[in-house]
């Protein structure tokens, strides 16, 4: 049964996705019309949404036509004057590589008197599946599989898939040169570095082809020889910053982590709870995370340190999972079932971590909630949540206790919610 505490949680948590619905954040940066064409193109899982804000807020007397791919189940539409399409996620298809293909092509031949709008958000970098000259797409496939198992982070990940694309890593922006380009963008990313969101189609890539090959040996993921044979070709290399591809570009950041936690944390205010953030760009393991999370949590419960009770952490980022086990995970399941085994059942303590995409890693729910009686509940079910966490497993603890967090997909994004709230009382 939902709690108090539970309610609030998840009052938050909604919150923070409103905070970065596009029907919102995109309209107040819309540029001005160019006296030419206006093509509209992007991708992730907050296109669709994008667009259709687009369209519906553009003068209805200026001629706009376009296309955006989005993850399956993320469509909204049709729009009028934008073509909208769906492909795979995390792991491109053949839909994603023929999107990336088209959107490619739309923007050439373009001139100085028109505009390239292009609109970006988090899973843009898998639905833009286009590999370089010389690639196989089954390569491309096989690493970026190999690259989500691994532990990687976004960072990692996003700098061998700019040197594997020929769309990617300001690609697209040397495209559509000499028109003007403008790119809103969701940040999904520790840092909102729009070099790394979506991994950067149409801004300067600083990352370098050596330090990709560094990356695939640092995990120890094969590749095969074409892609070896592309990464010893100087002119495979990104597009830098200065390269003049870039001359009548310009990106704005319309969301990001930050302003999401900060209308969570204005949420907690309301109800009387001292919200403390921690930070936006929390990263690394997601059990080892939550063991810090918890030493803080606890640290408030005991000492009123670094925030007296009743009081709440607020934090995002991107954490990673190494998959070790066979079990349905997920990052912030995975994050949960860690931060109770290390709150051993405090009862003070509730919590909720979950994707603001409304899809946590490659399931059906955005996240998942912690009480105090996680762990006792899951023990008389029969479970062992230590194991589970060893098996990778979180979501079926989760979904045993009834206390996932379902929204389906929210067509956003700007990465993980978590939310520990401290209550006075029961020192566990």
């Amino acid at each position: 049964m939902p709690t108090a505490e539970t309610e609030l949680l998840r009052q938050m948590f909604q919150a923070a996705v409103n905070a970065a619905l596009p029907a919102q954040c995109v309209p107040p940066h819309l540029p001005v019309p160019p006296r030419g064409r206006t093509v509209v193109v992007g991708a992730g899982k907050a296109a669709a949404a994008m667009a259709a804000a687009v369209d519906r807020d553009w003068p209805p007397d200026r001629p706009l036509t376009g296309l955006v791919v989005t993850r399956y189940r993320h469509a909204v539409g049709p729009l009028d004057r934008i073509e909208v399409v769906e492909a795979a996620h995390p792991v491109p298809d053949d839909a994603g590589q023929r999107a990336a293909a088209r959107i490619l092509d739309l923007v050439q031949g373009l001139t100085a008197d028109d505009l390239v709008l292009c609109l970006i958000s988090g899973g843009a970098s898998a639905l833009l599946a286009l590999p370089a000259p010389g690639v196989e797409f089954a390569a491309k496939q096989a690493i970026n599989r190999a690259l989500l198992r691994s532990g990687a982070s976004i960072h990692e990940m996003n700098c061998v898939r700019k040197h594997l694309s020929a769309i990617k890593g300001g690609r697209l922006a040397a495209a559509a040169a000499p028109a003007r380009l403008v790119t809103l963008m969701i940040s999904d990313v520790p840092g909102d570095d729009a070099s790394v969101i979506g991994s950067g189609p149409t801004v300067p890539d600083a990352t370098t082809i050596e330090q990709a090959r560094d990356v695939v040996a640092r995990y120890r993921i094969a590749v095969p020889a074409t892609v070896a044979a592309l990464w010893r070709d100087p002119a495979a290399e990104t597009p830098k910053p200065g390269h003049p591809a870039f001359r009548n570009a310009h990106a704005v950041l319309v969301a990001t982590p930050y302003l999401a936690l900060a209308a969570a944390a204005g949420v907690a205010r309301k109800a009387g709870i001292a919200p403390l953030i921690l930070g936006d760009a929390i990263e690394g393991e997601a059990a080892e995370a939550a063991r810090v999370l918890a030493g803080i949590a606890l640290s408030c419960a005991r000492h009123n340190q670094p925030a007296a009770p009743p009081c709440v952490l607020i934090s995002g980022g991107e954490t990673t999972v190494t998959v070790r086990g066979g079990g349905r995970g997920g990052r912030n399941a995975e994050f949960l079932l860690a931060l109770a085994l290390a709150l051993d059942g405090h009862g003070a303590i509730h919590a909720i971590a979950a994707d603001t995409d409304g899809i946590d890693g490659t399931e059906d729910n955005a996240g998942a909630v912690l009480t105090p009686s996680t762990l006792s509940r899951a023990r008389a079910m029969g479970l062992d949540p230590r194991a589970h966490l060893a098996d990778n497993d979180g979501y079926s603890v989760f979904e045993r206790l009834g206390d996932l967090v379902i929204t389906g997909p929210t067509r956003t994004n700007v990465n993980d919610f978590r939310a520990i709230l401290v209550r006075g009382g029961p020192r566990g």
